[in-house]
């Protein structure tokens, strides 16, 4: 699992801030969360093949975490794309969205396939025999959701040895790794936990921006391998935290230890601090194994 931010500033950019976007690779997937201003400028840079991105999911209407779509879309069709493109958000992205196509002129030589969202409870939003995606309902000035992404089991792992000991045909070996007992020709049953090893741990990744302090979430993301969570504000500054419906450090922080999550990133920094050290030494008052996040950082977890 692999998460490269591409922005994680609030708000405004800057000259060396940007706003939220991140792609996450799972199990061959690239999932592009949220699009802010700016967006395909960071994938250059991060070397990411446009031509991977199927899917992209956006947690609310507002500006820093959605202007960029419109101009990735045009470029994806400048590039002559033709494959699908999924795009799950709030309900009116759509609108927004085609709208500006419309007057524009610029009908896609592609597919554009909208999952609206409208449901304050979690749903599924994508499946298949690897990943799943679930929205995470937040609290914020807009409707907005976070995402829950997570591997489902892997292939348990051959043990050759084992296998060549019984004289099973290769023919087998995939019901094995699925997990199957075998019989052979004797009708003696051979147990899959004596032909296989277990297989490497299945992982999570959290993405939640933007949200005051929620800990209605803390049951979804329990054990959690890695938790993005914004924090917009320093605890000095829980006041407009609160009245923005922002988090500060502390609070998510908190979060981050009664989910029992492995990980804990920073995001979404405010830009009236000067830096944001400071944002990790208070995270760290509450909750040990704390990242920041910044433009351009990659995050590779095993």
């Amino acid at each position: 699992m692999k998460l490269t931010i591409l922005g994680c500033y609030a708000a405004t950019p800057t000259k060396h801030t940007n706003p939220t976007a991140q792609v996450l690779e799972i199990r061959n997937h690239i999932f592009l969360i949220d699009c802010g201003e700016g967006t395909q400028v960071q994938l250059r840079r991060s070397k990411v093949k446009f031509s991977r991105i199927k899917h992209i999911f956006i947690s609310h209407l507002h500006g820093d975490h959605f202007y960029g779509l419109i101009g990735l879309i045009s470029t994806f069709m400048l590039l002559g794309r033709n494959a699908d493109l999924h795009i799950y958000g709030p309900k009116g992205l759509k609108e927004l969205t085609l709208l500006q196509l419309r007057l524009t002129k610029s009908w896609t030589s592609y597919k554009l396939c909208f999952h609206e969202l409208e449901s304050d409870a979690p749903e599924i939003l994508f499946e298949d025999e690897k990943v799943t995606v679930t929205t995470i309902p937040l609290n914020h000035r807009v409707y907005t959701n976070g995402f829950l992404f997570k591997e489902k089991e892997k292939e348990r792992k051959l043990n050759i040895n084992a296998v060549l000991n019984y004289d099973i045909e290769k023919c087998y070996y995939q019901n094995i790794k699925n997990g199957r007992d075998i019989t052979l020709d004797s009708g003696e049953v051979i147990s899959n936990e004596k032909l296989t090893f277990d297989p490497p741990k299945s992982q999570g990744y959290a993405f939640c921006s933007d949200t005051v302090y929620f800990p209605q979430i803390i049951d979804q993301i329990k054990d959690v391998d890695v938790l993005y969570h914004e924090a917009t504000f320093l605890d000095k500054h829980d006041q407009l935290a609160l009245k923005t419906k922002h988090t500060t450090a502390k609070q998510a922080a908190t979060i981050a230890k009664d989910a029992n999550v492995g990980q804990l990133i920073l995001g979404h920094f405010s830009t009236r601090y000067d830096g944001f050290n400071e944002f990790k030494e208070e995270a760290e008052t509450v909750f040990e194994n704390v990242a920041l996040a910044d433009d351009g950082k990659v995050f590779e977890f095993n």
